[in-house]
């Protein structure tokens, strides 16, 4: 099957890359030096070979602890918090210049780096304190969160953070490759050289079912409501992050997609967002939804390649658009929902879980076919005709109260597995939101050569560890259209866009096993991975997900809600300081190779056979950024070609009609002459 999102290396390299590992040890810095050789042959040195190329540094998430900051007081404390992102990222990048200089001397980091880092946090977390001192109580503890530690990426055995390489028995890895070769992976660690590795994947085939739906009970809201809102194909990305840090260019460190509405710069206001073009069908929604992007580490120069949030920060490669979106609003297993507060803001997820632990991380990947079967802490490897998936499940609890809090977290909480809700809290209708990837699975054993290594932009010091994977919602719903969706789950009936296409899209994963989906590689086939044509199975997966779990993504041709949508500026270049967060927007323009390229790209390769999915259609439908078509569609055509053709229908029987006359005529006048 061919893939629209692919693109090869132009030829192997031969390279040497350095690994430091970092660790504290009896109060001082040691520092290990660790190399690596990549050739053209993937030839290692495993012993040599550590599972990230380079330390990283751990720092705690001061936000989390701020639950209680006075309303004067929260403009001024999100900035402090993105400075102090900025900071972290800036040291990490002097982490990275520095090995050569850390091998030669273990106390540079510490005197270089780490110290630095420690001061200027510390000026930094005192502000904060400061701020909410005026208008409140002074924050208690805050001082010792100032010291950040250094650590190998590995350093704990697990990649999920928590120490134990255990993600609550949810990942089982058997003969994948991502289990088998753990950190000997060839290469540098992905394009920027800080993620991914080989050990940040595994075989979904090695992966036990998992993920079993929750018991319905008698008065549960069963029906479903479905917002089709496209895939991003008009290319709005930026690195700002509207939820966590408003007000601040660059306060995600990353990229991300969005869809739905169009005002997502961090400076937007709650009268921007209500006033915002959407790109959903439903014009009544007019809700953010967004998430970190997906590149493929194949050398790709992005429009961000030397940009914040882009190639600055290690977020590197080809930006991958999605094949398919599906926006899906369930019910709660126990009983009836409550509407959202309109401008309700949640993020699911934690894009530090790599250094902060698992407590808040929501992650899951799976393989179309295989859903039963999720992964937290690991990237899949999905055998061919098979496409990644994205599963983020929102909290659906709610205080009652409160549209956002100050860590973003405290306002909402999950329910628990019988669908009861904290005290204090009532049930909201859930967003299910389901991402689906036209991806390879990446050759791990050079590295990503054959096939490019894929991975999720991150902060740069949690080195795009698939655990790091988050999604971001604001509901901008029309009231009376949230009361709609209130009564349609409460009712049981099926609901939105595409509710007619059958199914119960979004309520869960699916309850039984795919009959497809083997759970052992075939027999004979003695180097599965996955991706190189031998772990095949006997059927191949669909690549679209049961009826009960797909609701149609598709706009009709007739919605163009992005016609006269303006032009996306463009990303800044300059870093921001360590003493001062920059306040320019970060919006950036359609990405290169996306949606465009991968329509040649399908329109070229005959082996192509879903050309019709939810990834493509919208892009020839809706008009990209600043109104420019980004596809072939009839939108293209001037409104005034119709009309002439119109007009044309009616004049040719009367011109017909006169030339007829006219040969009568000339007919006559001969044959009087003749007779004459």
């Amino acid at each position: 099957m061919g893939r629209s999102t692919r693109r090869r290396p132009t030829g192997a390299r031969r390279a040497t890359f350095a690994a430091v590992a970092l660790m504290l040890g009896g109060g001082g810095l040691v520092a290990a030096n660790v190399y690596a050789s990549a050739t053209e042959d993937g030839g290692t040195d495993p012993a040599r070979t550590l599972s990230t190329p380079a330390g990283t540094i751990d720092c705690p998430d001061v936000g989390s602890e701020l639950t209680a900051v006075p309303d004067t007081a929260k403009e001024d404390v999100a900035k402090e918090l993105a400075l102090l992102d900025q900071q972290i990222a800036d040291a990490y990048q002097r982490l990275q210049e520095s090995a050569q200089a850390i091998q030669q001397d273990a106390g540079f980091a510490d005197n270089a780096i780490m110290n630095p880092l420690k001061e200027k946090r510390a000026a930094t977390i005192e502000r904060i304190a400061i701020s909410v001192d005026r208008a409140g109580d002074r924050p208690q503890g805050l001082e010792a969160l100032a010291p950040c530690t250094l650590r190998a990426a590995d350093d704990g055995g697990g990649e999920d953070g928590n120490g134990d390489g255990q993600d609550g028995g949810d990942n089982q890895q058997g003969d994948g490759d991502g289990a088998d070769q753990g950190g000997q992976q060839p290469g540098n660690g992905g394009q920027a050289g800080n993620g991914p590795v080989a050990a940040d994947y595994a075989d979904i085939k090695s992966v036990q079912p998992n993920a079993a739906a929750p018991a319905l009970q008698k008065g549960a809201s069963r029906g479903t409501f479905a917002t089709s809102c496209g895939v991003n194909e008009n290319g709005l990305f930026n690195s700002d992050n509207i939820i966590a840090a408003p007000g601040v260019s660059n306060g995600a460190h990353h990229f991300h997609d969005y869809i739905g509405n169009q005002s997502n710069t961090a400076f937007a206001s709650d009268e921007d967002l209500a006033n915002a073009k959407t790109t959903c069908v439903d014009q009544g929604d007019k809700s953010t939804y967004y998430w970190p992007v997906i590149r493929l580490q194949n050398g790709t120069q992005e429009q961000d390649a030397n940009s914040p949030g882009g190639g600055i920060e290690g977020n590197a490669g080809e930006i991958v658009t999605p094949k398919e979106v599906t926006l899906t609003f369930v019910g709660n297993p126990r009983g009836k929902v409550t509407e959202m507060p309109r401008l309700l803001r949640i993020i699911t997820g934690d894009a530090k879980a790599f250094v902060n632990g698992t407590a808040n991380a929501n992650a899951s990947w799976s393989c179309t076919g295989f859903e039963d079967r999720q992964l937290k802490d690991k990237y899949p490897l999905c055998p061919q005709g098979s496409d990644v998936v994205r599963t983020f499940k929102f909290q659906s609890c709610w205080d009652g109260q409160n549209i956002d809090s100050a860590n973003h977290r405290t306002h909402v909480a999950f329910a628990a597995a019988d669908g009861s809700c904290p005290s204090g809290f009532e049930a909201i209708p859930q967003l299910v939101q389901r991402i689906v990837y036209d991806i390879d699975a990446p050759s791990l054993k050079d590295g990503g050569r054959t096939t490019p290594l894929f991975a999720v932009d991150s902060f740069p010091e949690n080195l795009h560890k698939p655990v790091t994977d988050h999604g971001d919602f604001i509901n901008v719903f029309d009231e009376d259209l949230m009361g709609e969706m209130v009564d349609c789950i409460n009712e049981g009936r099926k609901c939105g866009v595409g509710a007619d296409d059958g199914g119960d899209p979004g309520q869960e994963e699916p309850t039984q096993p795919p009959t497809e989906a083997p759970t052992t590689p075939p027999a004979g086939n003695d180097d599965p991975e996955p991706g190189d044509g031998g772990d095949k199975p006997t059927e191949a997966p669909a690549t679209e997900t049961p009826a009960t779990q797909d609701p149609a993504t598709e706009a009709p041709a007739a919605e163009d809600p992005k016609a006269d949508e303006p032009e996306a500026g463009t990303p800044a270049t300059d870093p921001a300081k360590d003493d001062k967060p920059t306040v320019s927007s970060t919006v950036a323009p359609k990405a290169y190779g996306t949606p465009s390229a991968t329509a040649d790209a399908d329109a070229q390769d005959g082996s192509k056979d879903d050309g019709a999915d939810a990834g493509s259609t919208p892009a020839q439908t809706q008009p990209a950024a600043g109104g420019e078509q980004s596809g072939g569609g009839s939108g293209t055509e001037p409104q005034a070609v119709g009309d002439l053709a119109e007009t044309g229908t009616t004049l040719w029987p009367a011109a017909a009609g006169a030339v007829l006359l006219m040969a009568g005529f000339l007919l006559l006048m001969r044959t009087r002459r003749r007779a004459g």
